[in-house]
């Protein structure tokens, strides 16, 4: 009773806790095309049509009637209906021909039609974690009976007959459809969890943090995300008490998934040591050819150091696990680090440090969706700080170096770093989701992706 209560309670919530990880908001739209496409796909009342004329282990013949059959087996109409803190109210509308051998000897004909309905119960299997439905409270109702029987005959004896023969029928060749249709369903949820790779770094796997929750609305599923270094490490999701929520506006009926930014920055944590990088050109883009005369224009130690132009080599390196932030309607991502200036030598040579500098900037993240990966395309924001750690050349004035830096930057660096981000973030898998119709929109600390069916 508790557990119900709780359940019931939990349905209520239209807001996260305040904990990272990713929310999945089902509507009615993509439940009512699953289950129909579960319908189709199997064919299921088909079959059991098929199976009602074969004599079945332990099942007693109908009395009054023989040689039974089943046929012309009409389009069945699903209705669903969300039951808080239960699951889904599914009602199948449908129609088919009995026929076979009546108790007078001639061939009976029944057209039928009725609805099969069941109360699916959301669960959380105990062994895989995974949600499963599961039919409870399967009844035929019969909405409207006709027969090829004699008119003649008594009322009383043929509505008893005919109340006997479908009454026996029906239940046993409908109720297993309900299942059959849930079984594949729940097939669809089967690699939800399964580690998913982010590139040769590690793997992110979405795993349940409870059992769903159903509304009158939607079903809601909280994940708790378990970010894995390829060594096995476990990345534990930082950024606790940024609170993120589904936004009000959105159609009734449809579906939503929300990414926490604190769960897109731990997979980011994954591709650290990618975003280091060694740029030897010399000619970069738009910039001055990448020479010890062209740093003489803001370091005048520079010309005195090395009087003749030498080539440069540039080391980057992030000494901290990426962030990602969000306001509504922009992304940041925050990378903080080094960067490095050596004078090049010829080949077998060591090369020289000129200087070294903390730096701090920020990129604009744009997001889309390609090939059922969140892909992220990165701009410079701006260069937040700069600061001198060690220098070969004596004291400088690093804040010089600020446009410098930034053109830097922009030219050598973000396309590199865009180089790694093509590897893309695994979005869940369950019901053979294509996230590529998504819409997306950034929401207060987290991604919002808006579900379209085809």
């Amino acid at each position: 009773m508790l557990r119900i209560l709780g359940l019931a309670l939990c349905s209520l919530l239209t807001c996260t806790q305040a904990e990272p990880g990713a929310l999945l908001r089902l509507g009615m739209d993509i439940m009512n095309h699953e289950v129909q496409s579960a319908m189709d796909e199997s064919h299921i009342l088909e079959k059991m049509a098929a199976e009602a004329g074969k004599k079945q282990p332990g099942m007693k013949p109908i009395k009054g009637i023989t040689n039974l059959k089943v046929k012309d087996v009409q389009l069945p109409v699903i209705t669903l209906n969300f039951v808080p803190g239960v699951g889904i109210f599914q009602c199948v509308s449908t129609g088919m021909t009995i026929t076979g051998k009546s108790f007078m000897g001639g061939n009976m004909e029944i057209i039928v039609t009725l609805n099969i309905t069941a109360t699916n119960r959301l669960l959380r299997d105990e062994e895989t974690g995974l949600p499963v439905f599961k039919s409870e409270g399967c009844e035929i109702i019969l909405v409207n009976v006709k027969t090829n029987l004699p008119s003649n005959m008594l009322p009383k004896v043929v509505n008893k007959f005919l109340d006997s023969t479908l009454h026996k029928v029906l239940p046993g060749l409908m109720c297993p459809a309900i299942d059959a249709v849930l079984g594949y369903v729940n097939r669809k949820w089967t690699n939800l969890s399964d580690p998913m790779p982010v590139g040769q770094m590690g793997t992110v796997k979405y795993v349940l943090t409870s059992t769903p929750a159903t509304t009158a609305s939607y079903i809601q599923v909280d994940f708790s995300p378990v970010v894995q270094q390829q060594k096995g490490k476990t990345i534990k999701l930082a950024g606790a008490g940024e609170a993120f929520a589904f936004p009000e506006g959105y159609a009734e009926g449809s579906s939503q998934l929300l990414l926490s930014a604190t769960l897109l920055s731990s997979e980011l944590a994954l591709l650290q040591k990618s975003f280091h990088v060694n740029i030897q050109s010399t000619m970069i883009g738009e910039l001055p050819p990448q020479t010890t005369e062209t740093l003489a224009g803001f370091i005048p130690e520079m010309a005195v150091a090395y009087p003749k132009s030498k080539p440069l080599m540039t080391q980057i390196r992030i000494n901290k696990p990426p962030k990602i932030t969000m306001k509504t309607g922009k992304s940041l991502l925050h990378l903080h680090g080094t960067l490095e200036m050596f004078v090049a030598r010829r080949r077998g040579k060591t090369t020289t440090s000129l200087f070294r500098l903390e730096v701090h900037f920020n990129l604009k993240v744009q997001y889309s969706v390609h090939e059922n990966r969140l892909q992220m395309t990165a701009s410079l924001d701006r260069l937040l700080s700069l600061s001198r750690k060690s220098s070969s050349i004596g004291s400088f004035n690093e804040k010089e170096l600020t446009g410098f830096i930034t053109d830097y930057l922009e030219e050598a660096y973000i396309p590199a770093v865009n180089d790694v981000l093509q590897v893309g973030l695994p979005l869940p898998d369950f019901l053979a989701m294509n996230y590529n119709l998504a819409e997306l929109d950034i929401v207060e600390n987290a991604l919002l992706l808006d579900l379209k069916l085809e």
